[in-house]
């Protein structure tokens, strides 16, 4: 690539910028993907772009021919979103380059992550990359920082102890449920969604004892496929709200836009359960319970941050990691950019971009 103003850039933001309701505001939810894709199609100037969504951030790993580019980006997300820029720029991430490689190196590793060394991760950076091959918006470079990134991640996590205990949302929202109850055998529990934190989350379930599960999803079928997989019950989307009061953990991690507990259906649920108390765990962003709830008796929710107060208590043993991961982080992105900068002849790129404040 010889174009002297072509820019390598990151753009995002995540739970290290963005408090919780704010990052539901950032969310691409799936309703959205398609649209904004399309959105994204139509900016000129952005050569590549990949698209990492998940309940902690939204960033964008791109090659584009100029700065202003990179800000007609910002532009169209904000405008998709319905934000301010100002109240973007205030949350926003930005590097080029390099420090853009060694960023998305740190997050593949689990070091930028709200659960330090969490296993999640890779494998939705793997995700997103593979979407946007197959949506064609990778190139040259995209395609050589990704590939090196999931080889150089997968050596910092077999050099360094920086996952240690294999940390995950699903292991510690189970774990918290575990300390609660103290025994899931007997513990009746309803699994709001069927994808990949679902199913992980029932299968986390499943190795702590539990044994009566029932999982709930839109699409029934999805549901009865992982009841199938870990011997429990598929429950119709439209009979949750009337079953709830049946269950003592009400886990959620669907993808709805909005909430799909409401205060209303928990009140009605706690009629039917008299003095015994509901446990909500809300692994989903945007949130799958109303906030609401916790304010109402005998009724007890857990969110992700919640989660990652609790994950902070094991994090002495994986702290001592970071330095040594973070320094192998820093050698990999160095030989990744030395890689790109020797494709390019060494003209790529020249400046640093400045995205508007």
């Amino acid at each position: 690539m010889s174009d002297h103003s072509a820019t390598l850039f990151l753009i995002g933001a995540s739970h290290q910028t963005a408090p919780m309701d704010m990052r539901e505001r950032l969310a691409l939810t799936p309703d959205k993907i398609e649209s904004f894709h399309a959105a994204l199609g139509a900016l000129h100037g952005l050569r590549e772009i990949t698209v990492l969504n998940t309940c902690n951030r939204v960033e964008f790993y791109g090659v584009a021919e100029s700065p202003a580019a990179v800000a007609r980006l910002q532009e169209t997300f904000c405008a998709f979103q319905g934000m301010p820029p100002d109240a973007f720029a205030a949350i926003c991430r930005h590097a080029h380059g390099r420090a853009a490689i060694e960023h998305l190196l740190a997050v593949a590793c689990g070091i930028e992550s709200q659960m330090l060394g969490e296993t999640e991760i890779l494998g939705q950076v793997k995700d997103a990359y593979a979407e946007a091959q197959t949506r064609r918006t990778t190139g040259p470079v995209l395609n050589r920082v990704f590939q090196k990134t999931f080889q150089y991640a997968k050596h910092v996590r077999s050099h360094t102890a920086i996952n240690e205990g294999q940390i995950s949302i699903a292991n510690v929202a189970v774990d918290l449920a575990l300390k609660i109850f103290g025994d899931l055998s007997s513990t009746r529990i309803l699994l709001l969604g069927s994808g990949d934190i679902g199913e992980k989350t029932a299968k986390a379930f499943q190795s702590r004892g539990a044994t009566s599960l029932t999982i709930a999803s839109r699409t029934l079928g999805h549901a009865m496929e992982l009841a199938t997989t870990f011997n429990g019950t598929a429950l119709p989307w439209e009979h949750v709200t009337e079953k709830l009061g049946d269950y003592s953990i009400v886990v959620g991690s669907t993808s709805a836009p909005d909430v799909v507990v409401t205060t209303a259906d928990v009140v009605a649920a706690m009629k039917k359960r008299r003095a015994e108390p509901l446990f909500f765990i809300d692994l989903a962003l945007p949130r799958d319970i109303d906030a609401a709830v916790a304010k109402l008796d005998n009724v007890f929710l857990y969110n992700l941050d919640d989660l990652a107060k609790i994950a902070e208590e094991n994090l002495a043993a994986r702290t001592a990691q970071v330095v040594h991961a973070r320094q192998i982080v820093g050698e990999k992105s160095e030989a990744i950019w030395k890689q790109i900068e020797s494709q390019a002849g060494g003209a790529f790129p020249l400046h640093r971009v400045e995205l508007p404040r």
